[in-house]
């Protein structure tokens, strides 16, 4: 059997890896070993961080929107529970960006949600 010599193979995924490395400090972009342990690193805080951005904006939204309740005279909770109960569908981000924007929309939300509450 032919011996398979693995220049080209082996220079590719170096190339690749340090390409990846690239703007990184000292060996860290010049040494394949150092770059790819960096690489790699980068790559599994990146994943990582593609996670918590969801959690991040969620909780950004439920602040906005506990923010704009209370400034209404409710609650976040008790503004959930009467759009819920009211069988008003609007995910956290719509209603993030009508606590911002429209006003006057929220407030009629907000006046929803106390009717069926009752309070």
């Amino acid at each position: 059997m032919a011996r398979v010599k693995r220049a080209v193979n082996a220079h590719k995924k170096r190339r690749k890896i340090l390409k990846l490395a690239k703007g990184y400090v000292g060996a860290r972009s010049k040494k394949y070993r150092i770059a790819n342990e960096t690489v790699m690193r980068a790559l599994r805080f990146a994943y990582i961080g593609r996670k918590l951005r969801k959690r991040d904006f969620r909780k950004l939204w439920i602040s906005r929107i506990n923010a704009a309740a209370r400034a209404h005279g409710l609650s976040y909770s008790k503004f959930m529970n009467g759009l819920k109960k009211s069988g008003i569908e609007i995910n956290r981000k719509m209603l993030s960006e009508m606590a911002i924007n429209d006003e006057a929309g929220f407030a009629k939300l907000v006046d929803i949600a106390k009717a069926k509450l009752g309070v």
